[in-house]
């Protein structure tokens, strides 16, 4: 299966967020020749526009993006993207490479990953997106490698072609001294330098993972033109040009939604209850500790309690004088490399170990997982998608014995699996990945080591297989270790099977399933109904939220509403009315709304002309490229060793004859006008002789001013053709039949409204909702029978598949609404809380650009819809105010 990738706009703002930095930047190219007189050319980077220009197209982006603006000489050129876990973070800084060179002609970059896990995704991202980028930017040349201490030739190659050279390399392979890269070799050059002197752009993939002192200097010993640093959590953040945070993520619908499965044990205090959490070593200390839980006894009630105990303690004492603990439980060793203790009474207890529950808990998460599994396998495919679930354990062992024999959990799972499955043979359906020592036996790992690789290259290789009907697996056993880099779209269930809490940060942790799904087709499904990601965890849910919670508000200063977290206990599904269809009332609006709508934008190609010459016209200067020069002093000493202390700076505006591009196919290209509109606008804007100062800056910025007309004048033009068409009207009601068959799930929450009058709407039960304006308006039309002011005797959602076409995009209306005031009324309502019961209406300005432009789109559709009337508004009665 090959995946398809799409071009979205939130990744294109991300993308166009680093272009801008570099607005002026002039498209050119560069060779220079070694000082030590080698042969070979190393071709380089080169950058002109100072830092002044760039300080100001930073404060441009962070103020046009709400963030906060930073002072360029804070941090240098150090820039930061946030993007949430799951929206495409690497697809982004790849198509951002390709992005640089085709604009400004940058050939060298180095992309910098923190482990094995992150480095096999990005090279597996990498030969996944080579025949997209191929076809999307006119097949340039590109090459990648992956650094290699005994393939030391390829830095060779990456330093002297003038190609898209890519060089992916962990820190750990640079960050020392005694790194092969940083020894000095026959010729008296450490191979870095090969790198160095070619002045890459470096991207940096989880940068919060190099933030020692260390790695800092490692990376500048790269001597990158500039540093983007990517990340979904960055703990020190360096001029931010954007920002996707989770909760925004999530709300947008870019990732899956989240439920949870919570299988725990009450009220099981019986007996003397010893759960071994971890043993450590507490700082500054050579004797280590144990972290218990344990059965507390208050004057109250016993209840469970965390505690820290060291050799010698007594239990009975810590327990608060719990009589189960009254004989034989003194500690009496603490064994740190085996993860136990030994009690006094001659027992040992291991790590994990617990309640007499747990095993029955374990199993019950299995069967949760399993069950949801086959659930959505049997809704999802028909969508033709592959359905996969992940299990994270902490004790190989648990799945597969040392001499190769299933485990107790692999065990229980066949056991579940058949059962549920109606007798099924399991073999097949379910594997483990887990790292080898050099006999091949499975061992527990901590997920950084060099043990892993051959790990991460079967979980990578395998990545695309799994999405495909044709392979059987579909339930992975992973070692909990194994928690970066690894991630499947198809993944819907991911089940915590540790026998202690897990330590994986619940980011982390559903991060492995948070994409949305992929068909067979390799092509992304984005319905929310599909894409929904239920996670078992080994705690309940409101501690599972919580944490997630404090995690969002440690890592990313924002508050995760705990309502965002869809808990399986509140799926609901609404009931239709039987042979809703047929009521008179839905078949005579109906009728209006589903003939077949098409579009086609007519706009006078002179009016836009003269249009968008006046706005390239009224463009700011374009200023002139810069040269910026440092002198430095070196310095030497014994003890600080060698640097460099600058003494003087200063800019210098380049008076040079640049090379003019095609500035004509350079506009066509980002506006789709034809060659001759885009010359006559230029012509009429008067705005042509500052071309040749700055060639590039005027091809952006024309671009943009002719964009902004050429926007305005598509509203005005748009006309729909809107037809009688059986066969599609045929095929709207197949969804509504669908409906009324099986019904719809939702997530309650606090706008949920509740039917009160059936025969006044299409459902039994619910309609689901999303804000109170919503609410408020479903309530009043149940309400509002006004034998003055008129009646509603008929109202419903109009569910997310009605759609209307549009420029920008499909739009979904939000109500279908039947009034009689003295005569039957249709109307089509869209509402907005804008007006925040002010004023009557919807206050347009407050709307998204985008959004405003498809309600205009809308009222355009809609003026051709006989006897049907569409309104913006934000309560009922302002329905007949228009």
């Amino acid at each position: 299966m090959e995946l398809k990738f799409e071009q979205l706009d939130y990744q294109l703002d991300a993308v166009n967020a680093v272009l801008r930095l570099f607005e002026g930047e002039p498209n050119r190219k560069q060779d220079f020749e070694l000082q030590s007189g080698s042969a070979g050319r190393f071709v380089a980077n080169e950058l002109a526009l100072d830092w002044e220009s760039i300080g100001r197209n930073l404060n441009t982006i962070q103020a046009e993006k709400g963030l906060s603006e930073t002072d360029i000489g804070e941090h240098g050129l150090n820039f930061s993207v946030e993007m949430e876990t799951g929206t495409g973070k690497t697809y982004v800084y790849l198509r951002t490479i390709f992005e640089l060179n085709r604009q400004y002609g940058w050939t060298k970059f180095v992309i910098v990953v923190p482990s094995v896990a992150i480095r096999e995704g990005v090279l597996q991202t990498l030969r996944s997106t080579r025949t997209h980028f191929a076809d999307l930017f006119d097949k340039p040349v590109m090459n990648y490698a992956e650094y290699s201490s005994s393939r030391l030739s390829a830095l060779r190659s990456f330093a002297v072609n003038d190609n898209i050279e890519i060089l992916v390399i962990n820190i750990q392979s640079f960050e020392k001294d005694l790194n092969v890269i940083n020894q000095v070799n026959e010729s008296g050059d450490a191979p870095i330098t090969q790198i160095s002197q070619t002045r890459p752009i470096v991207i940096i993939d989880e940068p919060q993972n190099m933030e020692t002192e260390g790695r800092l200097k490692a990376i500048e010993s790269l001597n990158p033109l500039f540093t983007l640093r990517y990340s979904a959590t960055h703990k020190a953040s360096r001029h931010k040009i954007y920002s996707l945070n989770p909760v925004q993520a999530y709300n947008l619908k870019l990732v899956k939604q989240i439920e949870v499965f919570s299988v725990t044990a009450q009220n099981d205090v019986n007996g003397a209850y010893i759960k071994l959490l971890e043993v450590f070593y507490p700082p500054n200390t050579k004797k280590p500790k144990a972290k218990l839980e344990i059965h507390y006894q208050d004057k109250k009630q016993t209840k469970k309690k965390t505690v820290s105990v060291k050799s010698g303690d007594d239990l009975f004492e810590i327990s608060g004088g719990n009589e189960a603990y009254r004989d034989g439980f003194r500690i009496n060793e603490i064994k740190f490399d085996l993860q136990e203790i030994d009690l006094s009474d001659g027992r040992t207890i291991e790590r994990g170990s617990g309640g007499v529950m747990r095993d029955e808990i374990i199993k019950m998460q299995i069967h949760h997982t399993v069950a949801e599994h086959l659930k959505k396998e049997k809704r999802l495919k028909a969508y033709g998608i592959k359905v996969l679930s992940l299990f994270f354990i902490d004790k190989v062992e648990n799945y597969r014995t040392a001499a190769g024999e299933a485990g107790k959990f692999a065990l229980w799972f066949e056991e579940i699996y058949t059962k549920l499955s109606g007798g099924e043979n399991p073999e097949g359906v379910h594997n483990g990945y887990f790292s080898q020592d050099k006999q091949g036996r499975l061992k527990n790992t901590n997920g950084t080591t060099q043990a892993d690789n051959d790990t991460y290259h079967l979980i990578m290789r395998d990545k695309e297989t799994l999405l495909s009907f044709d392979s059987p697996l579909r339930f992975i056993f992973s070692h909990s270790a194994l928690k970066e880099g690894w991630d499947n779209p198809n993944v819907f269930q991911i089940c915590t099977l540790n026998e202690s809490n897990s330590p994986i940060k619940k980011r982390q942790e559903i991060g492995r399933g948070l994409r949305l799904a992929v068909n067979q087709s390799g092509v992304r499904v984005r319905d929310e109904k599909v894409n929904v990601l239920t996670v078992i965890p080994n705690e309940s849910y409101e501690h599972f939220a919580a944490t997630l919670q404090q995690e969002y508000q440690d890592e990313c200063g924002i508050t995760f509403a705990s309502d965002n977290i869809k808990n399986a206990a509140r799926k609901k599904t609404v009931r239709y009315r039987k042979d809703f269809t047929l009521d008179p009332a839905f078949q005579a609006v109906w009728q209006k709304l589903s003939r077949k709508p098409r579009y086609r934008v007519n706009f006078d190609t002179a009016a836009l002309i003269e249009s968008a010459a006046e706005t390239v016209r009224r463009m700011p200067e374009i200023q002139k490229p810069k040269i910026q020069m440092h002198k430095a002093r070196i310095r030497q000493s014994q003890t600080d060793g060698v640097w460099a202390e600058e003494t003087a700076g200063r800019s210098l505006t380049v008076e040079a004859e640049w090379a003019i591009p095609d500035v004509l196919g350079a506009i066509q290209k980002k506006t789709g006008l034809t060659r001759r509109t885009v010359y006559e606008i230029l012509v009429h804007s008067d705005r042509l002789p500052d071309l040749p100062g700055n060639p590039q800056r005027f091809i952006d910025l024309a671009a943009d001013k002719i964009n902004v007309a050429l926007q305005n004048l598509m509203v005005k033009g748009i006309r729909y053709d809107i037809s009688e068409d059986e066969r599609y009207r045929q095929s709207l009601m197949e969804k509504w039949r669908d409906m009324e068959a099986n019904g719809t799930e939702f997530y309650e929450n606090g706008y949920t409204f509740e039917v009160g009058r059936q025969e006044k709407t299409i459902s039994e039960n619910y309609i689901p909702l999303d804000s109170a304006v919503e609410q408020n308006f479903a309530r009043d039309c149940e309400n509002y029978d006004d034998d003055t002011l008129g009646k509603i005797p008929f109202y419903f959602k109009l569910p997310k598949w009605f759609k209307i076409p549009t420029p920008l995009g499909n739009y979904n209306p939000d109500w279908a609404v039947v009034a009689e005031t003295g005569k039957q009324a249709f109307f089509v309502a869209e509402t907005k809380g804008t007006a925040k019961g002010i004023q009557a209406g919807v206050d347009k300005d407050q709307l998204r650009y985008s959004e405003r432009l498809k309600i205009e789109y809308a009222e355009k559709y809609f003026a051709g819809v006989q006897d049907l009337e569409y309104r913006e508004v934000e309560k009922l009665d302002e329905l007949n105010s228009g």
